[in-house]
């Protein structure tokens, strides 16, 4: 069974690989439903591996700049979907 630390060593390695930071263009035609179940599900596991939850962890070896770009994917698909506000408001609720 691998340990944290052999996980985090992988992906270590893998983010590392050449290519990685290069850009890619990925076009997506998806619903909205699908939209805001991804950003969701994006958001929710960022927290925990921050709260390191799942005891990994990814935010060390992933990097700052990963995980603003993640948020960033975050906020233009909910702009693109036009899931902003609702977005918003479903947290508002969730928050209660």
């Amino acid at each position: 069974m691998a340990t944290t630390i052999d996980i985090a060593l992988i992906y270590d390695t893998v983010l590392a690989s050449p290519g990685m930071s290069e850009n890619v263009k990925i076009n997506l035609s998806v619903s909205r439903k699908t939209v805001l179940l991804l950003t969701q599900t994006i958001e929710k596991g960022l927290q925990a591996f921050q709260m390191n939850e799942q005891g990994s962890n990814f935010s060390e070896f992933a990097g700052k700049q990963s995980l603003a770009e993640l948020d960033g994917i975050i906020s233009d698909c909910l702009q693109k979907a036009g899931l902003t506000e609702l977005n918003e408001k479903l947290k508002t609720l969730n928050a209660q």
